[in-house]
């Protein structure tokens, strides 16, 4: 959160959200076979690609949670001759799952992503929430709704974190438009260390007017903003939406007016901003604090 300026990268990252989140698969879409041919294919782990094909997910934690959780998996791959402790607790709920788990070389998970730790997962493409959702889940919780909107976040390491962020905190779930922001890509679920398994993340065409429909479900909208009221004076009981802007730029114009009142995180340090993910955590925290006291 910037002092003079607002907060801007998002989250987000990769060429193109639209283009490259992880979504369900439409029918019909042909998914890699036995081969685990990547999107490029390469020749050395130093040409790997940064991220993995769109519907596989990689690393243990991630795959754990997905597990965990009933999420639905197509085919897990392990490398050969890996049975350390934590490998072992993965086949042993695929089993259970009744998930095929295909035994490849270390080097075929290599061209698929780096930083697999042995074990990559073939998924459907990641299906978004509707706002309507996140109200169920209030309800069914019997709690207020307690949302984040994101405007802007274009990182997705950042998004990860803050899905980890409000899935720690209660949060019900995640707005993210469908313009200037990324989308649940492999690197923000990976991020997430398996939040996103848990949160429920919903993408809107327009943000303002998203928020505008929330607003009339009676809940209060809170701009992240360097003018606004200190996070500690502030109330933050009932139904509310933090929303958060990314590290610069900050909220647009159109979805700043569209908000009820503004928070701001006092700064005692030299530097004038904090990272987007930083920022939503210690809005989070105290919003969580204060609907819990």
């Amino acid at each position: 959160m910037r002092r003079n300026d607002g907060d801007r990268p998002r989250q987000g990252g990769r060429p193109r959200p639209e283009a490259n989140r992880l979504q369900r698969a439409p029918v019909g879409r042909q998914r890699p076979q036995e081969g685990l041919r990547p999107a490029h294919p390469t020749h050395s782990v130093e040409a790997a690609p940064a991220e993995p094909p769109e519907n596989m997910l990689i690393g243990r934690n991630p795959i754990r949670e997905a597990l965990k959780a009933g999420s639905q998996i197509d085919k897990i791959f392990v490398a050969k001759g890996d049975l350390s402790g934590s490998m072992r607790e993965l086949l042993s709920l695929a089993r259970e799952r009744r998930i095929p788990v295909s035994e490849v070389d270390r080097r075929r998970l290599d061209e698929i992503a780096l930083g697999h730790q042995g074990i990559a997962a073939q998924v459907p493409m990641f299906p978004y929430a509707e706002l309507n959702d996140l109200f169920a889940l209030a309800t069914k919780r019997g709690e207020s709704p307690f949302f984040v909107a994101l405007d802007g976040i274009t990182d997705p390491h950042n998004l990860g974190a803050i899905i980890r962020s409000c899935e720690c905190m209660g949060a019900h779930g995640v707005i993210l438009p469908e313009r200037r922001s990324v989308g649940l890509t492999p690197a923000a679920v990976k991020a997430s260390a398996g939040a996103a398994e848990w949160l429920k993340v919903a993408k809107v065409k327009n943000l303002a007017r998203a928020i505008e429909e929330i607003k009339q479900k009676g809940v209060f909208v809170y701009a992240a903003d360097v003018q606004g009221e200190p996070i500690e004076q502030a109330k933050l009981s009932g139904a509310i939406c933090l929303v958060v802007g990314a590290e610069g730029e900050g909220l647009s114009r159109l979805v700043k007016e569209r908000c009820d009142g503004a928070l701001s995180i006092p700064l005692r340090g030299r530097l004038s901003s904090l990272n987007a993910s930083v920022a939503a955590g210690i809005l989070l925290y105290e919003a969580a604090k204060k609907r819990c006291s």
